[in-house]
């Protein structure tokens, strides 16, 4: 049975693009990139709230094949990473690749043909010897567990899924969450509301932003001068990985934590004049536990006499606002939901079920056995099925980075299963393990198990209380993609002769 694609890439975002940019470059022409939305960029497709952007520097979010040289600003905001993935698909000539407005709704491996049937949510289906997942994990919004959500009467609207025909202007205005977006999203709204309150149910780190305009004469420097695009790269790398994988996977060695605490509680004093209110804004868990913040207005914006931090729980929401557990009624005419998306729950990693060989479920599999994936990548038991943002894969460093690295891993293995006449990779249980085990055997010196996470409220943690980034640098994960033992895998041809399967389906190595 010939498949539709050779490969099937799940996902349009950065993830998905650089998957197809990868299998082009490796001489692998037969595949397609599935996309529920009606755009490619991913979260840069999906999320356009005000203010939103990049939360490391732009020279490190991007691939190291096509650096930029012309970002507006050292974080790059949300309309230029938009662009930059419309390009990118363009520069490559992907678009006839590209199928949009389609939503995976399963995946199906087929041990007789080895290949996978992937549902969709117009009713039809197409086959693929090989799946990519590159759905990333920050993609379903989450909405908060509040009781009477549905009952209130003004106007509702995640992060996520901005709605730009909404007004603001004059309006008193909720924001539940204090993560991320509602970083990026409170003080770029605050100006133009009537009165904004913020709900905190947990304080977030938030650390002072190297973020400036770049200046045309250094945007034309980066342009021209050879060499400059690369230098100014290696000292953005340097600092990322300073901040996070350094900090985070070798704190038992290195105290960075603490010292980003130092910066962050002087930052807070800077930026807030009220005692009372810098002591609710500080966090009483250590830096690292979860998710971090850079800002430089979002503190500020407290000091604003339009906003109010509440830090009371929420009983539950009612027609005209929300009420707090001490009784307390605030009346809001549009409610904000900054509450971040699914990541460890079933049916997001990723967002359709897979059935694999043997009628094995993904989920269920993680269910029983904890998420693992060898090196982020693959899982036994579901051949020809690589994940880019798989448990243990990401190390905390940039997106684009993990990309580079897992693509590599990928195509190392298709390369060999063409080599080899392969229909069937699967990573065998004993790599698995053994990859599995290395990274518990390093969770000891990680923040996570270092500091005092547990009133971190930290979607970094699954229900088992592992927290599945990879424990390692960025120059070993990438070292370690292009140089991992492919006997890890095994090729086979479905219990039949490799070789008579592929001839029987064409004649073209692609």
């Amino acid at each position: 049975m010939h498949p539709d694609h050779e490969v099937a890439v799940v996902g349009g975002g950065f993830s998905g693009i650089g998957a197809a940019i990868a299998l082009t470059k490796a001489g692998i022409e037969e595949f397609v990139v599935i996309e529920e939305g009606d755009g490619v960029g991913g979260a840069w497709h999906w999320n356009t709230y005000p203010g939103v952007g990049v939360d490391i520097p732009s020279f490190s979010y991007q691939f190291s094949y096509e650096q930029r040289s012309d970002w507006s600003r050292t974080y790059a905001p949300g309309t230029e990473l938009k662009a930059y993935a419309e390009s990118l698909v363009d520069d490559y000539g992907l678009r006839p690749k590209v199928r949009l407005n389609t939503r995976i709704t399963s995946a199906r491996f087929d041990e007789e043909h080895d290949l996978w049937h992937l549902a969709t949510g117009e009713g039809d289906e197409l086959t693929a010897r090989h799946v990519i997942g590159a759905t990333g994990v920050l993609t379903q919004p989450k909405p908060p567990a509040i009781a009477g959500l549905e009952d209130f009467q003004g106007e509702t609207v995640h992060t996520a899924r901005w709605d730009h025909a909404l007004a603001l202007a004059g309006k008193r205005v909720a924001v539940i969450g204090t993560g991320a977006s509602a970083v990026q999203l409170i003080p770029s709204i605050a100006p133009e509301v009537r009165a904004l309150t913020v709900f905190q149910r947990t304080p977030i780190w938030c650390l002072p932003k190297l973020d400036k305009p770049l200046p045309g004469l250094l945007r034309s420097a980066l342009a021209r001068v050879p060499g400059a695009k690369w230098a100014l790269r290696a000292v953005s790398q340097s600092y990322v990985e300073l901040t996070f994988p350094i900090a985070a996977h070798y704190a038992g060695v290195l105290p960075l934590p603490k010292a980003g605490e130092a910066i962050a509680r002087r930052h807070l004093r800077q930026q807030v004049q009220d005692p009372q209110l810098r002591a609710k804004l500080t966090p009483a868990y250590s830096l690292g536990c979860k998710r971090p913040s850079f800002s430089n207005a979002y503190l500020r914006a407290f000091n604003r006499a339009n906003v109010a931090l509440e830090t009371t729980p929420i009983e539950r929401v009612t027609a005209t606002g929300v009420r707090t557990a001490d009784g307390t009624e605030h009346p809001v005419d549009v409610l904000v939901l900054a509450t971040g998306f699914k990541v460890f729950e079933a049916g997001n990693m990723p967002p359709f079920p897979v059935t694999g060989a043997g009628g094995g479920d993904l989920d269920g599999f993680w269910r029983e056995n904890r998420f693992q994936a060898y090196q982020g990548v693959s899982v036994p038991g579901f051949p020809n099925f690589f994940s880019i943002l798989g448990p243990y894969g990401y190390n905390g460093a940039s997106y684009f980075t993990l990309i580079e690295n897992q693509m590599r891993h990928i195509t190392r293995c298709l390369l060999r299963a063409r080599d080899q006449q392969a229909t069937r990779v699967e990573v065998t249980e004993a790599a698995n393990a053994r990859f599995f085990d290395e990274v518990l055997s390093r969770r000891g010196n990680q923040v996570f198990f270092q500091g005092s996470c547990g009133a971190s409220n930290s979607y970094y943690f699954d229900v088992n209380g592992d927290v599945p980034f990879r424990p390692a640098s960025t120059l070993e994960a990438a070292w370690r993609s292009g140089h991992f033992d492919l006997d890890d895998y095994r090729f086979t041809g479905a219990d039949r002769p490799a070789a008579a399967l592929i001839a029987s389906e064409t004649a073209s190595p692609s």
